[in-house]
């Protein structure tokens, strides 16, 4: 059963994670530097996005949800970027600044619809800031359907734990894109959803599908998840939870960018939950809108027409 508009834009998902922001130089390229075996592109076009978990949480408004984002920037230009970018995008946000942090910035070089470099610009925010941030995460959390923290292991999380025991004792469900090799950080959550490379870094490599349901189920018990959702590219998915599993099949489309794949399904998983599905039953409906979003170029979006049509 899906979701009416009207369900949608009365489910609130609080975001919480790393704020960036997203560049692309487009180019041409007609010529090899003489300095270095490189390409030269000339760039002709300059474009500037929301990335990270921002990103996420323009993904949950773009659907007709409602979404408040918790992040941490600099005093800089990418920072006064980035939060204008945000507020045109309907995300309620609350960003505390830290002078001494540079607002992470991805920079893209495209030349021929190919990614030629990326650049990052990054270091991590102080626990001051941190700390004002778990403030206003206790004051945010209770008026919202679902809390989602999406992790780039930037160092915006570092209380995360802390977070997510407070969500689930006001009887939350949370949500978490993970990141790196610890997930014991975190322990009861509702689902996490780590794509197949970030599970293997966790459980080692598996060889066939019992094994792979073996490892699954054996951390979901360790960290105390009621299901851990795989994401296997052109695999599909595979959520498992108490009652078993449930595999959904890829999408079959062109695949032209899997960039911010992973922001559109856990966003979709909890604009649905925030609206009343179990996930289950938004399970599908996450994977469709990842399938349609690796068909658009860059991070990008999808809307209730393109998913509910």
């Amino acid at each position: 059963m899906n979701p009416s508009r009207q369900q949608l834009a009365a489910a609130r998902v609080l975001v919480v994670g790393d704020a960036m922001l997203d560049r692309y130089w487009h180019g041409a390229v007609d010529r090899i530097s003489p300095e270095a075996p490189v390409p030269v592109v000339r760039v002709t076009r300059e474009i500037e996005t929301i990335g990270g978990a921002g990103n996420v949480a323009f993904n949950v408004t773009t659907l007709g949800a409602q979404a408040s984002f918790i992040g941490v920037m600099g005093e800089d230009e990418p920072g006064r970027k980035l939060e204008a970018l945000m507020r045109n995008t309907g995300v309620q946000t609350h960003l505390a600044r830290d002078p001494g942090l540079q607002t992470t910035v991805k920079l893209r070089v495209i030349g021929r619809q190919q990614q030629l470099l990326r650049m990052d610009f990054e270091n991590e925010p102080d626990h001051e800031a941190l700390a004002s941030q778990t403030e206003t995460f206790a004051l945010l959390a209770p008026q919202h359907g679902a809390i989602l923290f999406s992790d780039y292991g930037k160092g915006g999380l570092a209380h995360v734990g802390t977070m997510i025991e407070a969500a689930r004792a006001a009887g939350k469900p949370v949500l978490v894109d993970p990141k790196g090799s610890d997930y014991s950080r975190y322990t009861g959550a509702t689902i996490i959803t780590p794509n197949r490379a970030e599970l293997q870094q966790v459980v080692g490599s598996w060889h066939g599908e019992d094994e792979l349901r073996a490892k699954a189920q054996g951390l979901r018990e360790t960290l105390r998840l009621q299901a851990l959702l795989v994401t296997r590219s052109e695999e599909g998915m595979s959520l498992f939870d108490a009652q078993g599993e449930v595999h959904v099949k890829a999408q079959a489309r062109e695949v032209f960018d899997v960039t911010g794949a992973g922001d559109t399904v856990i966003a979709t998983l909890a604009a649905l939950v925030a609206a009343g599905l179990n996930l289950r039953d938004a399970l599908p409906l996450a994977n469709k809108a990842g399938g349609i979003v690796v068909g658009k170029f860059g991070t990008a979006t999808v809307s209730y027409e393109e998913l509910f049509s």
